[in-house]
């Protein structure tokens, strides 16, 4: 195959519609949970992973599981940890058998800004979906994802 392939380009047009629709969603939620609750959509997704981090077995991430499911590197991790550690939305402490290992949880009020901004982000969401649903190239990409289940919600 070459760069001018058809089917390379039709691959290349893809992905930047993707890129477009991600980039969409992820700016009409940054700024009605910046305007609504003064949270990025960053410090949403940390919360919301960290806040999730005792269900199911072991009960803890690792930070490197934390930077993996914000999709961001460890170090821009740690540094968003502490912004949010600094305004009193998360701890950290060290884990009581291995003292190398640094254990970060929720606050209370993290919890109760985390519950505040839930609605926003889902209609946020919703939202940005309807928008780029009216695009005919973006169309197919939001009916995927409207089709993808949870298996929670199986």
């Amino acid at each position: 195959m070459t760069a001018t392939d058809p089917a390379l380009t039709a691959l290349a047009d893809s992905w930047c519609a993707l890129s477009v629709l991600h980039g969409r969603i992820e700016s009409h939620i940054e700024r009605a949970l910046q305007a609504g609750h003064g949270l990025s959509v960053r410090e949403y997704s940390l919360l919301d992973v960290l806040s999730r981090q005792h269900e199911g077995k072991g009960g803890r991430m690792q930070m490197r599981q934390v930077a993996d499911a914000v999709v961001l590197s460890q170090s821009a991790t740690t540094r968003l940890v502490t912004r949010l550690e600094e305004r009193a939305l998360l701890s950290r402490y060290l884990c009581p058998t291995d003292r190398r290992g640094i254990y970060t949880d929720v606050t209370p009020a993290g919890l109760e800004l985390l519950e505040a901004a839930r609605p926003t982000n889902s209609a946020a969401l919703r939202e940005a979906l309807d928008q780029a649903a009216l695009d005919a190239q973006l169309a197919p990409l939001v009916a995927a994802v409207e089709e993808i289940r949870s298996p929670a919600a199986l």
